[in-house]
């Protein structure tokens, strides 16, 4: 059975916080091995008055598993040509803007320029148009970032099973795949055409590039497009069924927060910063080996809060344009899929971890001095 199957049986009342009590919420934060009832409690709106004590025990799992090490990464948009009309992003093929490919001697020069900050995990990013960013030229984008990186994720459109297995004997590491809601209503409504709306397609992509051989896995639910307690508890159970099925696979999830973009979309759904630290030691309390990374899209002091509370894993130096490292950086026709708060520097960021006193990892878990 996949997710998907186990998804389609169990969703109808599992995430509905209703009903839960101050009791139950003290039961999930005594339980040592919580499970998906301990999860439902630590997200419902009970669960804020422990707030304080759930980001103890989240601190305290954290670096039990983790040390005070965080991951670097940064983002390579490399073509913002699309075939969806995603309603919130920023890409939707409807919207009008300049679309730019790089060639492969300007992924080349942005790969250069990203390397010389000393970062060696890149996560290259294509729009969803298989005609326009097909297999072939992915893996020779792959081929030059080989040269400068020695970890290498995608977060492109949905593939088989096959065709993930090609990107890892190309030299990928690492997947990244957002279902961006789990709600079938929502999703339906938010993926009117293109690709992308075949959402059982879109929900099985994380376990097949498991099964592929991706050596990390990391999936999302974009905040804001649905009520966020159902999002996360699916994201949540999402992400535990990929670690009891692929146990040497590195499962990771992010949570970004819709912000502004290209076009006239608001989301319908808001998430406070007190619920963003309630969504994170959750998430950390019921699964204690998770990778959880903190989107740009936050501010550069927000992101530093959240840190002790779950955090291994922070993009820097981002730009979401295409070539906005340097091919095109200064191309103001370019336009990026969505704004960032935190615009600081690789140099930047790496004082501000270590002045708190973490350890910014750069290769491979190895801290740098």
């Amino acid at each position: 059975m996949n997710f998907y199957e186990l998804y389609s049986q169990i969703k109808k009342d599992q995430a509905d916080p209703a009903g839960i009590t101050s009791a139950d919420v003290e039961k999930a934060l005594s339980c040592r091995n919580p499970d998906s009832r301990h999860f439902r409690a630590l997200l419902s709106p009970e669960a804020l008055p422990y707030l304080e004590e759930m980001a103890g025990k989240a601190r305290d799992i954290t670096q039990g598993h983790f040390g005070k090490a965080i991951l670097l990464y940064a983002p390579l948009y490399v073509s913002n040509y699309c075939d969806n009309k995603c309603l919130y992003c920023g890409f939707n093929l409807q919207n009008k803007i300049q679309r730019k490919k790089l060639t492969l001697e300007e992924v080349e020069k942005e790969a250069s320029f990203i390397a010389s900050s000393g970062l060696r995990h890149i996560l290259l990013l294509t729009g969803g148009s298989r005609t326009m960013s097909p297999l072939s030229y992915i893996k020779d984008c792959v081929k030059v970032l080989r040269k400068y990186f020695t970890d290498i994720s995608v977060e492109i459109y949905a593939l088989t099973e096959e065709e993930y297995a090609g990107l890892v004997s190309a030299g990928v590491d690492a997947l990244t795949i957002y279902q961006e809601v789990y709600d079938e209503k929502t999703y339906t409504r938010m993926h009117p055409a293109g690709p992308k709306s075949d959402y059982a397609f879109r929900l099985g992509a994380p376990e097949r590039g498991a099964r592929a051989g991706m050596r990390s896995v990391s999936i999302g639910t974009l905040l804001g497009l649905d009520e966020w307690r159902r999002e996360v508890f699916w994201l949540g159970m999402h992400a535990k069924y990929l670690q009891d099925n692929f146990p040497a696979v590195d499962v990771g999830a992010s949570l970004p927060r819709l912000k502004p973009h290209e076009g006239a979309f608001r989301a319908p759904y808001d998430v406070s910063d007190m619920e963003m630290a309630q969504i994170i030691t959750a998430l950390r309390i019921f699964l204690p080996r998770l990778g959880i990374s903190l989107s740009t899209r936050e501010g550069a002091a927000f992101r530093e809060n959240l840190l002790p509370l779950g955090i291994t894993r922070i993009s820097a130096g981002s730009s979401t344009y295409v070539g906005g490292h340097a091919a095109y950086a200064k191309d103001r026709q370019n336009i990026p899929q969505f704004e960032i708060s935190d615009k600081r520097s690789v140099a930047e960021i790496m004082a501000a971890l270590k002045l708190k006193g973490y350890q910014p990892v750069l290769k491979d878990w190895l801290a740098i001095d």
